[in-house]
C-alpha cells in the first residue's frame, strides 16, 4: 500500500509544527511556510500553530528558569558569555530581550531560562513573549511561504531525479572512503618500514 506523503503532511503537519516550534523553531516555521505555499497546510493556521508552539515552549522554559534557573545556568559552562550578555540586557531592557530572544543566535533555548532566573514576573513575561512569538511566527512562516516559490520547482526536480542523485552521492562517498582507507594503509606500511 503506497504512502500518501501529502495526506501525512496535511494530517500531522500541524502537530509536527507545534512540537517543532516548542523545541527549536525556525526550521519548522520555514518548512511550515513552504507546505502552506504548496497547499498542504493553510498559511493562517501555520502562523497560529507556530505562534502557539513558540509561546508555550518559551513559557515552559521560563518556568523552568524560575524554579531551577540558577543551578541550571551554572551547568552551561560553554555559554557563559551569552548568559552574561543576556543578564546585562535584562537589567537594561527587559522587554526588548523578552520580545527578541527568539531572534538572538545562541539564546533560543537558554534565553527564556535566563529570563525566568532573573526574577521577572510571569505577568510581565507572558504578553511580551506572545508579542515576540507573533512577530517570529509571521516573519519565518512568510519567509518559508515566499521561499516556497523558489523551492517548490526544485523539489519536483529532486523528486524526479532522487534515485540518480542518491547513487551519485553514494558512489562519491564510497570512492572517498576507499581513498582514505588506502592512504591510511600506505601510511601504516611506511611507519612499519621505518621501524625496520
Amino acid at each position: 500500500m503506497p504512502v500518501d506523503v501529502n495526506a501525512l503532511i496535511s494530517q500531522y503537519g500541524y502537530l509536527a509544527l507545534f512540537i517543532g516550534c516548542m523545541a527549536e523553531g525556525e526550521t519548522f516555521t520555514l518548512l511550515g511556510g513552504v507546505a502552506a505555499h504548496q497547499g498542504l497546510l493553510h498559511y493562517g493556521w501555520v502562523v497560529l500553530v507556530a505562534l502557539a508552539g513558540g509561546t508555550l515552549g518559551d513559557t515552559l522554559l521560563f518556568l523552568i528558569g524560575r524554579r531551577y534557573g540558577t543551578a541550571l545556568l551554572k551547568r552551561f559552562k560553554n555559554h557563559q558569555n551569552q548568559i552574561n550578555r543576556a543578564n546585562r540586557l535584562i537589567r537594561k531592557r527587559p522587554a526588548l530581550l523578552i520580545i527578541g530572544v527568539r531572534f538572538m543566535y545562541g539564546l533560543r533555548i537558554i534565553g527564556p531560562i535566563i529570563i525566568g532566573a532573573s526574577g521577572i514576573k510571569l505577568r510581565k513575561f507572558l504578553p511580551l513573549n506572545l508579542l515576540g512569538a507573533a512577530l517570529w511566527a509571521i516573519i519565518f512562516v512568510t519567509l518559508g511561504y515566499l521561499g516556497g516559490q523558489i523551492i517548490t520547482p526544485w523539489l519536483a526536480v529532486l523528486d524526479h531525479h532522487i534515485k540518480q542523485l542518491f547513487w551519485v552521492v553514494l558512489t562519491l562517498v564510497l570512492v572517498w572512503g576507499i581513498r582514505i582507507f588506502l592512504k591510511r594503509r600506505a601510511g601504516k606500511k611506511k611507519e612499519e618500514a621505518g621501524r625496520d
